[in-house]
């Protein structure tokens, strides 16, 4: 990926080929479909998350928690996902996944402490990872106009997932809190009917991936740099994504309208706008920019009153978005190991921000004030684009090198964006 001109987009669907994002086989559309319900359930706890804290008479801290042990357990999982799926396959990893979810999904609406409730949602955030990060190479696997294609429908399920979560957490907690876990089981058994209905096995890599292949991927500068510049970008994402609702403090309604917004324009940035700034600017101008931006804006928000917070709420989506998307590119191309190993040591790191950001966020407010969280979140946010100016040497590479080495190793991924 050249730190000037490329971005990955040599096969851009938008470009050549205009139709390709959408003529996509049968398990590739089972598989998309399926992935927009994960990603549902990183968010669909947001509006309710006040409603749970009153509901099972917990603190803003312990509610927290419920990203926390998700995101804990998703980070360790990604050392496992590529040893499971190497061995299994992807059909059945992704089965697997989708099985755990909808066992954790119900358990969870069925908590009688917010102790469970943290419990089962670490169970969910196993399932989870099993899922997400075996469907994108199963996507690129079985789509059709190329992985730039396969890329961007990833990036649409994540983004139309992330906006569609708030709105049906919203909508089935208005009636009670536990609804929407419920919902979330059903949604994902009808995901696990039509990936065993539509998907056949993928091929299985020739080489089975160890547990310590990840991190000896790490080794690699460019693909380090990458991992720890994305775990204090996911330090900021994750500040907004759980510690903003309780700042907010709205019914759940208005707080899921709020995500809903915020999420159309992460998806818009990730799947229209990312491909052409990177095609103009290039991808690491665009990923320090952006950096530079949310972190502005998360300043704005912590200082602002509560309708400026509200928009810069939403704005954040266009920044999360953009980064989203180039991150993604950095982890499958930036080094020479195989996708599957890199992208899993990859977010083996990054995901550890994600458990840390909803756990300290409230923890700084109990010590200092409101303000700070988001003060620290924006110097992750800066953190974050200082490391990608400094590294930008090791994160240039030419992509063009690279792509056929990956496509020879591309079998079942361990990425979960």
């Amino acid at each position: 990926m050249s730190g000037t001109k490329s971005g990955g987009h040599a096969d851009d669907p938008f470009q050549e080929g205009g139709g390709s994002l959408l003529r996509q086989p049968k398990a590739v559309w089972a598989t998309a479909g399926a992935s927009v319900v994960a990603f549902m359930g990183i968010g669909l706890v947001d509006p309710i998350l006040p409603s749970i804290a009153r509901g099972l008479h917990a603190s803003n801290s312990q509610v927290s928690l419920l990203f926390t042990s998700y995101f804990l357990i998703t980070a360790f999982a990604m050392l496992v996902t590529g040893f499971v799926s190497s061995r299994i396959g992807g059909r059945k990893t992704l089965l697997a996944g989708l099985a755990l979810v909808v066992v954790f999904a119900a358990l969870s609406g069925m908590s009688g402490s917010v102790g469970e409730l943290v419990g089962f949602r670490a169970g969910w955030g196993l399932g989870n990872a099993l899922f997400v990060s075996t469907s994108l190479a199963v996507i690129v696997g079985a789509a059709a106009g190329g992985s730039a294609a396969a890329i961007l429908l990833y990036e649409s399920a994540l983004g139309l997932g992330m906006a569609c979560g708030p709105l049906l957490g919203a909508i089935l907690g208005d009636l009670k809190w536990r609804y929407p876990f419920f919902g979330t089981a059903a949604l994902m058994a009808i995901g696990f009917v039509a990936i065993t209905a539509f998907l056949k096995e993928q091929p299985r890599p020739a080489r089975k991936t160890s547990l310590l292949d990840p991190l000896r991927a790490l080794g690699h500068g460019g693909l380090a740099s990458a991992a720890v510049a994305a775990f204090f970008y996911n330090y900021a994402f994750f500040t907004v994504l759980a510690f903003t609702p309780f700042v907010l403090d709205m019914s759940p309604y208005s707080s899921g309208g709020v995500f809903f917004a915020w999420g159309v324009l992460l998806a818009v940035f990730s799947v229209l706008v990312a491909p052409r700034l990177q095609h103009r600017f290039g991808s690491l101008k665009v990923l320090g920019g952006s950096l530079l931006l949310l972190a502005a804006d998360l300043l704005v928000l912590g200082y602002g009153d509560h309708t400026t917070a509200v928009v810069c709420t939403v704005l954040s989506g266009a920044f999360i978005g953009l980064n989203n998307t180039v991150f993604t590119e950095l982890a499958l191309g930036v080094s020479d190991a195989p996708r599957p190993v890199a992208s899993a040591g990859y977010n083996f790191v990054r995901w550890f921000a994600a458990a840390a950001a909803p756990f300290l966020a409230p923890k700084i407010e109990e010590w200092t004030d409101l303000h700070i969280p988001f003060v620290v979140a924006a110097a992750a946010a800066v953190a974050g684009a200082g490391i990608v100016a400094v590294r930008r040497r090791a994160l240039t590479i030419e992509a063009a090198e690279l792509e056929p080495r990956h496509a020879a190793q591309d079998g079942v991924s361990a990425f979960a964006n």
